[in-house]
């Protein structure tokens, strides 16, 4: 912005105010929510690539079951149609609608709650809730479930759940944010 303002009775000379200071101070204040947008996109990007590699390039939709050669963790398929663990599972289409908009919902309300943080360590854990939450949220849109993928098993015991990289995302943001504002508060 240019601001010409008269000094003096007389307007023998004008002098040009610039007022840089307060724009660069309100781009510092607005710079951590680009970051958040292109981290959350980073996260979301990731998921969809991870998706699409293992659900689709490695075929596991029509395998099944991809074993990794080791005890901890394997690729078994799964479709998860509620939230976590399969809870409020439906075949609504219009419930996948309502799970894509409450996604997207969450996703804004942290976006705007921690927009203006200017701690880097804040700005990555909101941006990984936000591209998990829209990551799965892109799921619902495209095949009304979620791919879920990721299966932690331990000691011979068959983990029966299945998990993806948005899933992991968003339990690190949420547990991150707790504690790290947590701490932001205190202080």
């Amino acid at each position: 912005m240019l601001f010409v303002s008269i000094q003096g009775e007389k307007a023998s000379f004008l002098t040009f105010n610039f007022y840089l200071w307060p724009l660069l101070q309100q781009r510092v204040i607005n710079i951590g929510m680009y970051k958040i947008l292109l981290f959350s996109f980073v996260f979301l990007a990731l998921d969809q690539v991870s998706k699409w590699f293992v659900v689709f390039y490695l075929e596991l939709e029509q395998k099944l079951y991809l074993n990794l050669n080791n005890q901890f963790m394997n690729f078994y398929m799964a479709w998860n149609k509620g939230i976590n663990f399969g809870l409020f599972e439906g075949d609504s289409t219009v419930q996948a609608y309502i799970l894509t908009g409450i996604s997207i919902a969450i996703s804004t309300v942290f976006f705007i709650w921690l927009r203006n943080s200017t701690s880097l360590i804040i700005q990555i854990l909101v941006s990984l809730v936000i591209g998990g939450a829209l990551g799965n949220a892109i799921d619902r849109l495209l095949y009304g479930a979620v791919a879920d993928f990721i299966n932690v098993t331990c000691c011979g015991i068959r983990n029966p759940y299945s998990f993806n990289l948005a899933d992991v995302f968003i339990f690190i943001g949420l547990i991150g944010l707790l504690i790290f504002k947590f701490d932001e508060k205190q202080n």
